[in-house]
């Protein structure tokens, strides 16, 4: 399994949001701590913004927090809202499927149960415990 690069960039950035509590970030900060593309990172935090995990505001003095507690955001929960699907195999899809053996396959229902694992241990875990070194997210 593999997550995109789009829930990857909007983990990071929460997590950098919520080792800055009582500041405003931007964009452009965010992206040069981790060296990514702020292009694509406007995209993710846009969508984080219409999702209700951040705020933002615009022009001088604007920026982006967390709208939420860091111990109220359980990773699972995140990853699940953020991935555009959780498809591990293509019989996860039934509009696409053409997999020959889906009737009968019991393997699907293994992946299935794989999947909803991940979640739940993601979901054993807050935003708040990925930034216990908040150092990590200072200015180098």
């Amino acid at each position: 399994m593999q997550l995109t690069i789009f829930t990857d960039y909007g983990l990071r950035s929460l997590m950098y949001l919520a080792a800055q509590p009582d500041k405003l970030c931007s964009v452009r900060e965010i992206a040069e701590h981790y060296g990514i593309s702020r292009n694509h990172l406007v995209k993710v935090v846009h969508r984080l913004a219409q999702l209700g995990y951040i705020t933002s505001s615009k022009g001088k003095g604007g920026g982006i927090r967390l709208a939420h507690e860091p111990e109220a955001l359980r990773l699972g929960d995140v990853v699940r809202t953020l991935e555009p699907h959780m498809n591990l195999v293509e019989c996860f899809n039934l509009k696409t499927n053409t997999c020959t053996v889906v009737s009968g396959c019991t393997l699907k229902h293994f992946l299935a149960d794989a999947n909803k694992t991940f979640i739940d241990t993601l979901n054993e875990h807050t935003l708040n415990d990925t930034v216990s070194n908040k150092n990590l997210f200072q200015k180098k």
